[in-house]
């Protein structure tokens, strides 16, 4: 493989469905039924769930594009978690006995089941597919991080091909093993929501949580382009005026809480991380070039593309597609503003109509971005 251009996928629970979106409109833009255009495939949380199906089917990036759409287009919430009324209950109260007693249990503690999930993506991905994607140089390494909660670092899981080495650094630990569905759903495992995950002798959640920089594992597994799929919606509007000039009558509820911890998770710092990026490269191409040879290699070229449209907006006009516990459960805990509970809703929106809007969202924004993202593999399409 002559390139080592890696794909970032960012954790967000359903809105990952835009990164599908995203993937598609690469599917048409770049040449029919070729093999992955990434050698590198690095992802978090739903994101990691993404790369992994992709990794599956490496040989041909359009077969690849068009399964995880047609999965995402027909997912609903009860193949992703349980929607029983009584296990809930059951969960919150351990929960909240928890607080006020010694955990010894050893099952994790967690509001809703993703059982469910576990047995979507035992149903969809072929693990022994990705050895064979590395065998025959279809792909370099794919890359899922979670968060120890016995260590408290990013821990990035990864499989990859010979000469790539683990890592340990203060807030980040590369390990480097066989992958499974239990990586996937330890990635993915947003704390108090769905259970830990134990993978080896550790319990792990969601590795949004302390992921210091998404760009991290890219790097150490020696990635020279970046291409960066986000689901912040950085690129949209912001209603500065509007927000500051609306006294809040009541205190924060619990729903609108939640859903701030979870932007403040999910939502992507990636802005931050290439700016850094290009600060030290820039500071590196002044050193003279014997100096320069001494320095670490980093990537110099990166694309990020990310929602031209508020997903917490969309998230507001899809409210009522999800199962009335869960409605009940998110009101519950807020007010009777639904507009107050879409941030924290827009994660668990795993329905047909919101996730098909944010499919067809990446799918719009990567078409307008179709001239910057075949100069990024321009090297690639001339070979």
């Amino acid at each position: 493989m002559k390139s080592n251009d890696a794909l970032i996928l960012s954790g967000g629970g359903a809105r990952a469905a835009y990164q599908v979106g995203v993937l598609s409109a690469m599917g048409k833009i770049l040449p029919e039924n070729n093999k992955l255009p990434f050698s590198i495939l690095c992802g978090t949380s739903a994101g990691a769930l993404n790369a992994t199906m992709l990794a599956c089917h490496a040989h041909n990036f359009t077969k690849a594009t068009s399964r995880l759409s047609h999965v995402w287009s027909h997912l609903t919430p009860d193949q992703v978690y349980s929607l029983d009324r009584w296990p809930m209950v059951s969960s919150l109260t351990k929960a909240l006995l928890s607080l006020f007693h010694s955990h010894n249990n050893p099952s994790a503690l967690a509001l809703m089941d993703n059982s469910p999930l576990k047995a979507l993506l035992s149903q969809n991905l072929d693990f022994t597919k990705i050895d064979k994607a590395i065998e025959n140089q279809n792909l370099s390494a794919l890359a899922i991080t979670a968060m120890s909660y016995t260590t408290g670092k990013s821990t990035t899981f990864f499989k990859g091909r010979n000469g790539f080495d683990e890592w340990i650094k203060s807030r980040s630990h590369g390990i480097k093993q066989d992958l499974s569905v239990k990586h996937l759903l330890a990635s993915s495992a947003i704390p108090m929501l769905f259970p830990a995950q134990k993978v080896g002798k550790h319990y792990y959640g969601d590795g949004a949580i302390r992921q210091k920089s998404a760009i991290t594992p890219a790097i150490q597994l020696g990635a020279e382009k970046l291409f960066i799929i986000g689901v912040s919606g950085n690129r949209a509007p912001q209603k500065w005026t509007s927000e500051e000039s609306v006294e809040e009558v009541t205190a924060p509820s619990l729903s609108q809480i939640l859903g701030q911890l979870l932007n403040s998770a999910f939502i992507d710092n990636l802005e931050e991380d290439i700016s850094q990026l290009e600060l030290v490269n820039n500071l590196i191409s002044e050193l003279p070039e014997e100096k320069q040879l001494k320095q670490a290699k980093l990537p110099m070229n990166t694309l990020i593309v990310s929602p031209s449209e508020a997903l917490n907006e969309i998230a507001h006009h899809y409210l009522h597609t999800l199962p009335k516990n869960i409605r009940v459960l998110l009101k519950a805990a807020g007010s009777s503003s639904t507009s107050k509970v879409s941030s924290a809703a827009s994660y668990l929106l795993f329905t047909p109509p919101f996730c098909k809007a944010l499919i067809e969202l990446g799918y719009k924004d990567a078409m307008w971005e179709k001239d910057r993202i075949l100069a990024f593999f321009k090297d690639e399409l001339e070979e």
